[in-house]
């Protein structure tokens, strides 16, 4: 089985910052894309950023670009996300998304999502 757990989340003044983690665990062999996805109590859960394990490709939300930057570590199978000048709308659940992942011993491609960590942004 795959597992991703994620860490970093916290409480923050508008206009701090903070950086998440991800790390997947298991018989991986091989990993398209991760990413994360936030998700607030009272909406649905909303893509955050991706970014391409192979060439480390990047896509953000409108609402985080300039403020949101992904990256990886292929050697720990990890991304991270420092997320700078924060704002309350961005307070949600945060959860890492592993896509494309394959394992041994089966040939499949399958996804996985972490359990969330709680951002928090106060005003």
């Amino acid at each position: 089985q795959v597992q991703l757990v994620e860490s970093g989340g916290g409480l923050v003044q508008a206009g701090g910052s903070l950086r998440l983690s991800c790390a997947a665990s298991g018989s991986i062999v091989s990993i398209n894309t991760m990413g994360w996805y936030r998700q607030a109590p009272w909406k649905q859960r909303e893509f955050v950023t991706i970014i391409s394990m192979s060439g480390g490709i990047r896509n953000y939300a409108n609402s985080v670009k300039g403020r949101f930057t992904i990256s990886r570590d292929n050697a720990k199978n990890t991304v991270y996300l420092q997320m700078d000048s924060l704002k309350p709308e961005d307070t949600a659940v945060y959860y890492c998304n592993a896509a494309g992942v394959r394992t041994t011993p089966t040939t499949k491609w399958s996804d996985y999502w972490g359990q969330g960590t709680q951002v928090t942004v106060s005003s």
